[in-house]
């Protein structure tokens, strides 16, 4: 679990809640036309903006936001060295029915044990690369679509409530209170683009950044395999991937 987008989300909506309590009534921020507007009319715009599928799956995506955590580069490096050495001592087919912690390094392997040539292989999972990406950017774009209307909703849920007190204007007691029930839209829609959609659209994206570094780096590892590529210059090689600060300096040569 991501904990700090779990952290974010709810220390937000706390941050707005505890302002609320200590500004007075809370019941006063509760509307339920201004939040059927808001919130019904958001899932509509975005329904329209996509396919019923992608719309549905984006409950889905959101918890990819919530929940997944990428594995660890350096955890990615030393077992690819590792798959590298019995490769180079005992050929490619040794790594059959080896237990592989990553989804796609398991298919690269399965690939290189088939036979396949290194552009054959390099291919279909540099395909395979850009596909995944094309899916994280449609679930990031489904919450930034969200982010980008329910603002827009609240607007123009103010605009209904104002339009409805000036029909009514023969009470100027009402006025205020009405005034404040059609703001609350405004406030709702605020509360969904910045406190919910807009931060989970963000960590899609970088989720999707981290995921194709990851895959970017396993892809490395299989051509270095293949090429039988000695493994301590596969490392070396692979250690790139790392921010400067985390690489580990290499001792002796083979």
């Amino acid at each position: 679990m991501d904990i700090a987008t779990l952290i974010g989300l709810i220390g937000a909506m706390g941050v707005i809640a505890g302002a609320i309590f200590l500004g007075g009534d809370f019941g006063a921020f509760i509307d339920a036309p201004s939040i059927a507007v808001v919130i019904g009319g958001t899932a509509m715009a975005v329904m329209a903006s996509h396919t019923l599928g992608q719309f549905i799956g984006s409950f889905k995506v959101g918890l990819v936001a919530l929940l997944y955590k990428p594995k660890s580069p350096t955890d990615l490096i030393e077992e690819a060295v590792e798959l590298a050495n019995v490769a180079r001592k005992e050929g490619v087919l040794a790594l059959e029915g080896r237990e592989i912690s990553h989804p796609f390094l398991e298919a690269g392997i399965g690939l290189c044990i088939d036979g396949h040539p290194p552009e054959v292989v390099q291919r279909l999972m540099a395909k395979d690369i850009n596909l995944s990406i094309q899916r994280h950017d449609l679930g990031a774009g489904l919450f930034k679509t969200a982010g980008d209307v329910a603002p827009a909703m609240g607007m123009i849920g103010t605009l209904i409530g104002l339009v409805q007190m000036l029909g009514n204007m023969d009470d100027p007691k009402s006025i205020g209170p009405a005034m404040a029930v059609a703001l609350l839209t405004t406030l709702y829609g605020a509360i969904i683009a910045n406190a919910i959609a807009i931060p989970i659209a963000n960590k899609l994206v970088l989720r999707s950044s981290e995921e194709k570094q990851n895959k970017d780096l396993i892809l490395e590892s299989i051509s270095g395999i293949q090429e039988g590529v000695n493994p301590r210059v596969l490392e070396q090689i692979l250690m790139t991937f790392l921010p400067e600060s985390k690489r580990e300096k290499s001792g002796a040569d083979e």
